[in-house]
């Protein structure tokens, strides 16, 4: 017996996987020594777990 998908977005990223899509997985990016978020390119500290400015945070 199959399992499910344990949420929506797991469920649209096995469907775009079964249809030809390679899914990676999003990270910080670095910008000299502080962390930048990859949705809307807001600087944060070392430290930083989500993003201040627009809610994104690494899978």
């Amino acid at each position: 017996m199959a399992s499910a998908p344990h949420s929506d977005d797991a469920l649209f990223d096995d469907f775009l996987e079964t249809n030809g899509h390679q899914m990676t997985t999003t990270r910080w990016e670095y910008s000299y020594n502080k962390k930048q978020c990859p949705e809307c390119g807001g600087i944060h500290s070392e430290d930083a777990r989500t993003c201040t400015v627009c809610g994104w945070k690494p899978v």
